[in-house]
């Protein structure tokens, strides 16, 4: 994939489609039309930029994912802690949970978590 940062328009559209796919490009149209007002070359436009990125594809008229979403946005959250907190997952985590308090539950979750990735 080349890029993995969508502005908000992109994402709602691209989450439009994800719920739909495969979907025809001219429902994609009509549906765009309803949900956002879209003219159609405004659909068509957005969705060249999306599958010029790489994450979906218009053949013969059916639009589909050529990733998931949940691909996509695991690829967006790990670009997220490389580039700013230097890749590491502990600086990511004690800026994101800052000064809460964790659950029994929750540690316990992490726990599990970590147990299920941990290298051998």
């Amino acid at each position: 994939m080349k890029e993995h940062k969508l502005a908000t328009s992109e994402k709602r559209f691209a989450d439009l489609i994800w719920d739909r796919e495969p979907i025809g490009s001219t429902e994609l149209v009509k549906i765009c039309e309803q949900e956002f007002d879209w003219k159609k070359s405004t659909t068509y436009t957005m969705l060249k930029k999306l599958c010029e990125k790489g994450i979906f594809k218009n053949e013969h008229a059916i639009v589909s994912a050529q990733i998931s979403r949940e691909e996509f946005y695991g690829r967006q959250s790990r670009e997220f802690v490389a580039d700013t907190f230097d890749g590491s997952l502990p600086k990511f985590l004690t800026a994101f949970i800052g000064k809460k308090k964790l659950s029994d539950a929750q540690v316990e979750e992490m726990k599990a978590l970590i147990e299920n990735y941990r290298e051998s």
